[in-house]
């Protein structure tokens, strides 16, 4: 599988000559193909290896016309193909020839259509809190790094954790220690009260901002300085990923408030809404694991043995 084209190898169980064929991207070539395989009038199973999303599109168009697909493990098959040939050399034709080995002997594992199986929006869900969480995540570290250490390094130790707006709402309003001093104690309170929401001994927090801002060693620049936009224009872009993060967090709460396994889950000591929804987003129906150790085999955790005469 491959972004614009597909190399196909089919053999028939009573062996003879392989054909090979290429499959284009394209709706015509994949409506052709599923006529193909249905022209040959015998149960046909489907081998593939999972390369991206590029794959999924032709699957779901195999799995309506009524196939049955297996997925192949890409871990599995670059070390059969390195055991078939000898060798580190990876081509499409020869994966092709792998994954045919591999279908053949059974070495294969259930291939569950996000679409078909109803968990696509929830494996959207997951997909794109984990996106903006990564952004999130590298777009705070670039505050901490890079703008207060220039413009204010002692603000630093009241940031708390990176889940939290109100430190990105004080410091988009007052970026500088100058922006913090420049009026009074208690005219910069009434301005940062709003800002910090609920807080345990709130007036004294913000009285150490302001007296911290007072000694700080900050770069003296002004406040409406480009340098300065650029900072602000940083923090807009955390809040706004955190309000995404917040929203994603609410549909996916609100979408599975109901569903009986999501409710299971979130009894479980340290599951929240999120790890909830990325077990079942990626799992989707947990009852088709017959023994727990067939999940954690799916999810890659499961024990291996390593043993040789008497060691164990």
């Amino acid at each position: 599988m491959s972004k614009n084209r597909q190399e196909v190898l089919i053999e028939r169980p009573e062996g003879g000559r392989r054909r090979r064929m290429t499959v284009m991207a394209t709706k015509k070539d994949y409506d052709d193909f599923a006529e193909q395989l249905a022209a040959i009038g015998r149960p046909i199973v489907v081998g593939f290896e999972a390369t991206g999303n590029y794959h999924r599109t032709l699957a779901h168009r195999l799995l309506t016309a009524g196939f049955e697909l297996r997925l192949i493990s890409s871990v599995a098959l670059a070390r059969t193909r390195e055991a078939l040939h000898n060798g580190w050399d990876k081509n499409d034709s020869k994966d092709a020839q792998v994954i045919l080995h591999m279908l053949r002997i059974g070495a294969t594992q259930r291939y569950v259509d996000p679409l078909a199986a109803g968990i696509n929006d929830l494996q959207e869900l997951s997909k794109t809190h984990e996106t903006i969480s990564k952004a999130k995540t590298q777009t705070w570290h670039r505050i901490l790094t890079h703008y207060l250490p220039l413009y204010f390094p002692e603000i630093a130790r009241f940031a708390g954790n990176s889940r939290s707006d109100w430190f990105f709402a004080l410091i988009e309003r007052f970026p500088t220690p100058a922006s913090i001093t420049a009026p009074d104690a208690e005219a910069f309170s009434a301005a940062a009260w709003p800002l910090i929401g609920r807080k345990v001994s709130k007036a004294r927090l913000i009285n150490d901002i302001y007296e911290t801002a007072c000694a700080s060693v900050a770069l003296p620049v002004p406040e409406d300085s480009a340098a300065i936009t650029m900072f602000r224009m940083v923090i807009a872009q955390g809040r706004s990923l955190i309000q995404q993060r917040d929203e994603i967090e609410r549909l996916a709460h609100a979408r599975l408030a109901e569903h009986v396994d999501y409710q299971l889950l979130r009894k479980i000591p340290g599951i929240g809404p999120i790890n909830a929804l990325t077990i079942l987003a990626e799992a989707g129906d947990l009852r088709r694991f017959n023994h727990h150790r067939q999940f954690l085999k799916f999810c890659g955790l499961d024990l291996a043995t390593c043993q040789s005469g008497t060691f164990r």
